[in-house]
Order: structure tokens, then sequence, then C-alpha cells
């Protein structure tokens, strides 16, 4: 479980935007240049360079550079964090639905 909420912002940032959930996407799919990751969207590369440089921070995307060719890859292991903390959430209001449907229940039978 991460340590506080603040470890998790980057990770709920990564989708949080439709450019960074795109190159996020085409990530999953394999390893990308940069000009690859930013050939579908209407920006100059200097702007496309934002959302990527916001993932590189989270820790969601991992980049290389071979000369003037910048390689980028996703870290899928960066998510487990937030995958744990959501798994946690839902198992938390899975027990609150519970509860709450067997009170509804108990409440029917008794009346």
């Amino acid at each position: 479980m991460p340590r506080s909420a603040k470890d998790l912002d980057p990770l709920f940032l990564a989708p949080a935007d439709p450019t960074r959930r795109a190159v996020v996407e085409r990530l999953g799919r394999g390893v990308a240049t940069t000009s690859e990751l930013a050939a579908p969207f209407d920006m100059r590369l200097p702007s496309f360079m934002q959302p990527l440089d916001l993932l590189s921070r989270g820790g969601v995307v991992e980049s290389s550079k071979a000369g003037r060719v910048r390689t980028c890859q996703l870290i899928p292991q960066s998510f487990r964090p937030a995958e744990t903390w959501m798994a946690a959430q839902h198992q938390l209001w899975q027990a609150r639905l519970d509860q709450l449907d067997d009170f509804l229940l108990t409440s029917e039978e008794h009346q």
C-alpha cells in the first residue's frame, strides 16, 4: 500500500488527460520513439514533450536516447500501487454494500 495519497497522484495523473492516456495505451503495445508517439496529435514536438515529461516524472514512462532518437517504454509495474489502492477501496465498499444488503434483508423479514 502506498505510504500516502500523494504517492498515488502521479499514477492517477497519467490517465487524467486524453493525450497522456493515449501515450500510455500506445506504449502498452510496445516501445516507440517520441516522434511516433507525437504523430497522432495536432501539436508540435516541444508541446508534446510536456505530457511525456509528466509521465516520465511520475515513473510511468522511461525514455532513453541514442543519437538524436529518443525511445520511450511503459513501466507497467509502476501502476501496481494504484491497483493495490483501488482493490482495497473495492473491497471496503463491497463489504459495506454487503452489510447494507444484510440489514435491508433482515429489516424486511421483521416487518
